[in-house]
Formats: C-alpha cells, sequence, structure tokens
C-alpha cells in the first residue's frame, strides 16, 4: 500500500499510522511532561527517552519541523500518539538519514515497518535525496529486522565491540514494494 500525502505535507497516512509533522508546542509538551499535564492523546508510555531527546533538539534545528523533518506516530483508529520518526535535513551528498521510535506498549505491531518503509518512500521524492539510510546497533535485533521488512539493504557493519552497529540504506534504484 502506498501512503498518502495530505496537501500540505504535514501529513502523511499509511494503512494503519498518521505521521504527522511535530509543533513547536508538542517539543514543549514533550519536555514538559515529567513536570506538566499529558495530553490525553499520546499513549501512556510516550515520550520514550528517544522522543525526549528529539524534541530538545528541535529548537536547534528549525528544518526538523518542515516537512522533511520529524514526524509523530499516531494510530489511526484511536489517535494516540505511540512514538517519532525522523529525517535528519539536510541530506549530504544526497543521502538522508532516518531514525524512529516507537513505545514499548505499542512494539511487536509492525508500526515501525510501516512508518519506516512510508517515511523513507516519501523522502525519497525528494529532488535533492537519492539515498535514506539508517544505522542500528546489533544489540537491537527487532531494530534490524525493522530495517530489513521495509526494504533497505545492509550495507555496512562495525564490531569493534559486542555492542557493533549495522548500517542499512535504500535508494531509488533499490526501492522495493515489500
Amino acid at each position: 500500500m502506498h501512503p498518502s500525502l495530505s496537501k500540505d505535507l504535514t501529513e502523511l497516512t499509511t494503512e494503519r499510522l498518521v505521521l504527522r509533522t511535530w509543533t513547536a508546542a508538542e517539543a514543549a509538551a514533550v519536555l514538559d511532561c515529567a513536570v506538566g499535564t499529558r495530553p490525553a492523546d499520546w499513549a501512556g508510555d510516550f515520550p520514550s527517552e528517544g522522543d525526549s531527546v528529539i524534541a530538545s533538539l528541535l529548537g536547534d534545528n528549525p528544518a526538523w519541523l518542515g516537512t522533511y523533518g520529524h514526524r509523530l506516530i499516531i494510530e489511526r483508529d484511536c489517535s494516540l500518539v505511540i512514538g517519532s520518526i525522523g529525517l535528519f535535513w539536510p541530506p549530504t551528498d544526497g543521502v538522508l538519514e532516518l531514525g524512529y521510535g516507537v513505545v514499548a506498549s505499542r512494539r511487536g505491531r509492525g508500526y515501525a515497518t510501516e512508518a519506516t518503509r512510508a517515511l523513507a518512500a516519501f523522502a525519497l521524492t525528494a529532488p535533492a535525496v537519492h539515498t535514506v539510510a539508517a544505522g542500528v546497533e546489533l544489540s537491537n535485533p527487532a531494530s534490524v529486522r525493522v530495517l530489513e521488512k521495509a526494504g533497505f539493504e545492509r550495507y555496512a557493519t562495525t564490531a569493534e565491540d559486542a555492542e557493533g552497529t549495522a548500517r542499512f540504506a535504500i535508494t531509488r534504484h533499490n526501492r522495493s514494494g515489500k
């Protein structure tokens, strides 16, 4: 299934998810959630540590709030925010880095793969992008499978220690409908 895009490019919709660009207010709410009130449309375990890190970086990286930046992952059937996925804009020599995370309560449902596949396909439509890349620690086999299922191919592995990293990429040329 191909993702659909809202006319203003802020929402990317898949079969079960909406990938919506972050707002500055949402980033502030993530940073304030430990001391403030949690929005009702957040899963009970959102934000994760990774979401908080991204929220803290959005102020210094305004392009990450744009069309080719970071997005919240929202379940379509209940409208709960369950994670985030993002593109680290701008690309370097045509390569754009992707990162993702789904909260523990929603893992194992294929959401990370669905979101990764959709955002990578969208990113490859940008004129300046020919490759979307991602790195994953080998100690996280579930994340390795996300990238493999999303059609990414492993092109490098570092194993300086037991916590080695694998690098994956998908290009305009090797995109498959997996």
